[in-house]
């Protein structure tokens, strides 16, 4: 049986950092497997289409946000990527998985995984931290952060919750360990 840690987040909240942060630190080494490698499979052309991710420039409370429209086959890409996700496990393997869920995944994930020891980790940052992380990393679309803030987590329920606006990667990891005794 794998060893599973669900990360679902906004994006800049951390998952990543916190992910390789906990993959140093693990009894037994867990792969990393992150919803952004599968989204850059597609080919460039299709990084921005409505047949895969629309990202649609809007504004919420006066500021600018992005808003993503899936298409169907970025929907057919998601699902492939939870497919592969249960095979990974299914061979043994652990993993760490890093999301951003924006709908039913969670139920598509406890229905694939349930066979696993799988535990949920909601990571959280405040809007202005994750802002400010989306400007410095200078690889996001400005205004993801603020239209994801109110929908990654709602209706979700966590094993663990985690703040990272004042909590290093390490730090975080350290947490995630002994919740799970990783």
């Amino acid at each position: 049986m794998a060893r599973i840690v669900l990360l679902n987040g906004v994006g800049s909240a951390g998952k990543s950092s916190l992910a390789r942060a906990l993959q140093k630190i693990t009894a037994e080494p867990f792969l990393h497997v992150a919803m952004d490698a599968f989204i850059d499979m597609l080919p460039e052309h299709l990084q921005d289409d409505p047949a895969t991710f629309r990202f649609e420039p809007l504004q919420m409370d006066g500021q600018p946000a992005i808003a993503i429209q899936t298409g169907a086959a970025g929907e057919r890409l998601m699902q492939g990527m939870r497919r592969a996700i249960t095979g990974l496990a299914d061979a043994g393997n652990h993993l760490i998985i890093d999301d951003v869920m924006l709908g039913d995944e969670s139920a598509d994930y406890q229905r694939l995984l349930g066979r696993h020891e799988l535990h949920t980790v909601g990571v959280f940052a405040s809007l202005p931290v994750l802002e400010a992380r989306e400007k410095a990393r200078g690889d996001r679309l400005i205004g993801l952060a603020r239209w994801q803030f109110d929908r990654v987590h709602r209706d979700r329920h966590y094993d663990l919750e985690l703040s990272t606006d004042d909590l290093s990667p390490a730090a975080a990891a350290q947490l995630v360990k002994a919740r799970f005794a990783l």
